[in-house]
């Protein structure tokens, strides 16, 4: 059940951030999207009655059992070093906007 869940999720939003609420990491990173102005859906895995389950469930389908455990565009991306180092080489923003969870605004 937990492992359908997450990927119903991950399936539905260009952008999932499973996390802890309590986590230096999560905060980083939700930080971070928060500023590039992402739309992301944060799944508070110490705040959910399954948390523990998802967690679980996410380390047989990732093999990532740590969080924060970032997902964009239904991909895997890792956790905070991870999606840090994308957005250092220039790589985050063109995923998350080709994702949908960041708008290109036209300038006039």
């Amino acid at each position: 059940m937990a492992s359908s869940k997450a990927k119903e999720l991950v399936s539905s939003n260009p952008v999932v951030v499973f996390s802890k609420t309590y986590c230096p990491y999560c905060v980083s990173v939700k930080k971070l999207l928060d500023q590039l102005g992402a739309k992301y859906q944060a799944v508070e895995l110490d705040t959910q009655n399954d948390g523990a389950e998802i967690q679980s469930a996410l380390a047989e389908w990732t093999g990532q059992r740590t969080v924060p455990n970032v997902f964009i565009g239904g991909k895997h991306i890792g956790g905070c070093d991870s999606t840090t180092s994308m957005h250092n080489q220039g790589k985050l923003l063109p995923l998350l906007t080709q994702a949908g969870a960041i708008i290109a605004t036209s300038s006039a």
